[in-house]
């Protein structure tokens, strides 16, 4: 009979964190409510400061604290969720007049607002020359990259290609693109949107996107590669979506044939 392998212990850090956890998700300590000192949870813990400072650290790579410089470490308030799926191309939301970012925003109490840092020919990258069907060795497509704010928080990177010979001398090289915006346009070259293709992976962020998003260390990203195919079938635009997971969440109601 084999005997069952003794249980590892918990490192102190480990077992101070999950305390903690316990009375946030008890509602024993609430959102806005300040965390003792490091000093005062290693005397009520026996353990030594940089232990409670460690046990600190895991809660915010949990999302569950942060820290407020020169004021101390603070119960995080429960994010609500910017859920996007697959109605956001709808024509019932287009109607609003708002995208789907401005329209989730809106249902939240948030404040929009969004900046395209850059507009360029590029050549694409292999996965977006792939489906949009475009040389990835040419300066085949253009490049606009959008990033999203709600109340100035940092949602969501887009990275949208479009092709060059379709894009190039319209409103598609702005910024501001014009009612309807980018589908407005690529509709009135000939382009309805009648299918859409989302591939959705989990990653953690690169060095760069993490700063953009101003990520918490740990956090992941959801990386949505998203194709539209138009009334023919032709695939007329790619967009690559990085949300925040810890904000983020992706809903969808398909038909099951």
């Amino acid at each position: 009979m084999t005997s069952a392998r003794p249980s590892t212990p918990q490192p102190p850090s480990r077992r101070i964190a999950e305390e903690l956890r316990r009375l946030i998700e008890s509602g024993e300590l609430r959102s806005g409510d300040k965390l003792p000192s490091e000093r005062a949870l290693a005397e009520r813990y026996g353990a030594a400061r940089n232990t409670a400072r460690e046990a600190i650290r895991l809660l915010a790579e949990q999302g569950l604290v942060t820290a407020k410089h020169g004021s101390g470490v603070y119960v995080r308030e429960p994010q609500r969720l910017f859920r996007f799926g697959s109605d956001r191309y709808s024509l019932k939301n287009r109607e609003t007049g708002l995208t789907p970012f401005r329209l989730e925003a809106k249902r939240q109490g948030k404040v929009a607002r969004i900046e395209v840092p850059s507009i360029a020919r590029e050549m694409p990258p292999t996965d977006v020359a792939d489906r949009l069907k475009v040389p990835a060795d040419e300066e085949s497509v253009v490049h606009r990259e959008n990033h999203y704010f709600a109340d100035d928080v940092p949602v969501q990177i887009v990275s949208t290609y479009l092709r060059w010979d379709e894009a190039q001398g319209t409103l598609l090289m702005q910024p501001k693109t014009g009612k309807d915006g980018i589908y407005g346009r690529l509709e009135e070259l000939g382009h309805v949107m009648t299918r859409v293709r989302d591939e959705i992976s989990a990653r953690m962020p690169t060095p760069e996107e993490a700063a953009t998003l101003d990520l918490l260390p740990g956090v992941p990203v959801l990386e949505v590669l998203h194709t539209s195919l138009d009334q023919d079938g032709v695939p007329f635009e790619v967009s690559r979506y990085v949300h925040r997971a810890d904000q983020t969440g992706l809903l969808y109601e398909l038909p099951v044939e």
